[in-house]
């Protein structure tokens, strides 16, 4: 019989071909393989209190009585939804409550725990009193920022209660080990990506011919450190069209500054896993221009690059926290210094440069690097730390 694994995390699909990154769903997709996984997730307006997706057992807990006004979790993330709409706050004492029984609940029905996030499910999962041995994997923001009192007091804790730690990347790692004790053991194990649906195959040659110029493609949630107003900047005087993928507070602000510099650019709006297959594998340049936020928040290592990257597309991307880790400077892209406009303009038009064989070149070893990024890679080494967590 398998072994029971409780998967908690904050960032889930809430129905099927939802546009919600699914980098958490996938990692269950490989663990179910080896055991039966049940994922616990906040309630989301019009979403099932309980289901099966694919073998995976999915439950929503609640965590206010009008289900309508369950809007701290999606879409996006918890503290850009706070700073979106302030009064959003007032949920967090209810969503911490709610999870902390429901995680109790669920408790008495696995044999070990994957925490995904510190804040808010590792500091709900520390002061537990029926323990189960559980990791904790930091995945950007939750280790980057929230590093004052009180949270700084709680992670440790977190920290200190967990049976193994993990992060996305070598720069998370060192942030925890600098920061925090009881951290010389933590592991860097990065978000995966599927090979087997992500390829150039999917070129969409219709929709490069109805565009009729290279197209640069920007994925990613529309907030202060994704640094999609710097893009918007670099690309005057490129004769290329910007298509932008994805929501979020800044949205409105972009849209103004782009009809301002009278940018060739469509704002698209989330896109589900599907749909960017092929937009991933149609565009000429994948940009992701991350800057750390006024609060200290950056990026881990965005899964949107390793999915651009398995679909042969070349990468232009600041040289910040974990992206280094997956884009090799000159070999499958550019990259460049957070924030700097001129940097980001110059690196794009050099792949695009009419003449170059850069676009195949990187093209190619996008290919090859997105290689050490296999979710069934990936699943494997969890499956080794959770094994060796229930022994």
């Amino acid at each position: 019989m398998k072994k029971r694994l409780l998967v908690t995390a904050s960032t889930f699909p809430r129905w099927k071909d939802d546009t919600e990154p699914k980098f958490i769903y996938d990692l269950c997709m490989q663990l179910k393989q080896h055991y039966d996984v049940t994922a616990l997730v906040p309630a989301a307006p019009g979403a099932r209190s309980t289901e099966t997706m694919e073998g995976i057992r999915v439950k929503r807990f609640r965590y206010f009585p009008i289900a309508s006004l369950q809007t701290l979790a999606y879409p996006g993330a918890i503290v850009p939804r706070i700073r979106e709409k302030k009064a959003r706050a007032l949920l967090v004492p209810f969503f911490f409550i709610a999870q902390y029984f429901a995680t109790r609940r669920e408790l008495k029905h696995c044999d070990a725990v994957l925490v995904n996030w510190f804040v808010p499910q590792g500091v709900t999962q520390s002061f537990l009193r029926r323990k189960k041995p559980y990791i904790v994997s930091g995945l950007g923001g939750d280790v980057t920022s929230l590093n004052g009192f009180p949270f700084k007091q709680l992670k440790q804790r977190v920290i200190d209660d967990a049976g193994a730690v993990t992060v996305v990347s070598r720069d998370l790692k060192h942030t925890l080990q600098t920061r925090y004790r009881h951290t010389q053991h933590v592991q860097v194990i990065p978000m995966g990506v599927d090979l087997t649906f992500f390829g150039p195959k999917h070129r969409d040659e219709a929709l490069r011919k109805t565009i009729g110029k290279p197209i640069v493609l920007f994925v990613a949630r529309l907030a202060e450190k994704k640094g999609a107003r710097y893009l918007l900047e670099a690309m005057q005087g490129l004769d290329a069209k910007l298509l932008i993928v994805g929501d979020g507070p800044e949205r409105a602000m972009l849209e103004g500054r782009a009809r301002q510099l009278q940018l060739d650019c469509e704002f698209l709006g989330p896109k589900n896993k599907t749909e960017l297959q092929s937009l991933y594998a149609s565009c000429d340049v994948f940009a992701a221009p991350s800057v750390v936020a006024a609060d200290g928040d950056k990026d881990g290592l965005p899964v949107a690059i390793l999915e651009a990257m398995a679909s042969g597309a070349p990468i232009v991307a600041s040289d910040i926290a974990g992206i280094g880790e997956a884009v090799a400077d000159g070999e499958n892209g550019y990259l460049t210094k957070p924030g700097d406009v001129d940097a980001l303009h110059t690196a794009i038009a050099k792949v695009l440069s009419p003449g170059d064989d850069g676009y195949k070149r990187f093209s190619q070893r996008s290919l090859a690097l997105a290689g050490r990024f296999d979710f069934a890679q990936i699943g494997e080494e969890y499956r080794k730390l959770i094994d060796a967590l229930i022994r």
